[in-house]
């Protein structure tokens, strides 16, 4: 958006489409009935057809592309990405353990990969790119992901300004802010959100969130329960009103395009 102009444009994304069926479903919940616009796929878990499926019943909910090298099994060669997995195969469950020497030919050989199975399955390129765990923090996989944001011409999830600097830089389209975070409380609470919309600044700003319903497959995962606080709060007609009582426009990554 232009720097002058006054309107102030939500994204609100819901990151981890296909960790869990609790997770896909929760994240559908809080689109048709609450505020999510958008969400992130992740293509190397679950029951990706099924995930499709689900998707495809929801036409509005705009879908993006949650790359990730820090859970589950990857979708290029094991052979090709050995240096990212741990003995059994699977990622290593962290950006902390990544090598602290990281080629960029295994980041982009999985990267490159989950985009292929997300075209093969989807029919189309996603609508954005971010990372789990937020893994671009690296400076390899950060390299890695803008090189495939250019080619394909994609906007991508920028967590601070030095990052939204390097991607304006390279031609990249960002939201202007973002919020969001995961710890041991859940993060988006009504409370939160009303007092959040008010202080939004024009432009574009992107809302990350997590929700879901807890079930088995994320019984032993650090963000679990909270999906549940946070589904119920995104869907909390409150927080809607509030959004047009301050002339909130809710958006997509479309709007950067």
């Amino acid at each position: 958006m232009p720097s002058g102009d006054a309107t102030s444009q939500l994204i609100v994304t819901a990151d981890d489409f296909n960790l869990s069926e609790g997770v896909s479903r929760g994240i559908l919940d809080a689109h048709q009935h609450g505020i999510v616009t958008e969400t992130s796929v992740m293509v190397n878990l679950g029951d990706l057809q099924h995930a499709a499926a689900m998707l495809a019943a929801t036409p509005r909910l705009a879908v993006g592309l949650h790359l990730n090298i820090t859970r589950g099994r990857p979708v290029a060669p094991p052979t090709a990405v050995t240096e990212i997995l741990g003995t059994d195969g699977q990622f290593c469950g962290s950006p902390q353990a990544l090598p602290v020497q990281l080629r960029s030919a295994a980041v982009q050989g999985e990267f490159q990969a989950q985009v292929d199975t997300f075209v093969r399955t989807f029919g189309r390129l996603p609508q954005h790119l971010d990372t789990h765990h937020h893994v671009h923090q690296h400076p390899v996989v950060l390299d890695v992901l803008l090189d495939l944001a250019v080619s394909l011409r994609l906007p991508v999830r920028s967590i601070d300004a030095p990052m939204r600097a390097t991607m304006t830089r390279r031609g990249l389209g960002s939201p202007a802010r973002f919020l969001g975070d995961a710890g041991d409380e859940p993060y988006w609470t009504v409370t939160r959100l009303l007092s959040t919309i008010p202080a939004l600044s024009p432009g574009v700003t992107e809302l990350m969130c997590h929700p879901g319903y807890f079930d088995d497959t994320i019984a032993y995962s650090r963000y679990g329960r909270q999906r549940d606080v946070e589904r119920q709060a995104l869907c909390a007609p409150e927080v809607a009103t509030r959004l047009r009582q301050q002339g909130v426009q809710l958006v997509t990554y479309a709007t950067l395009q």
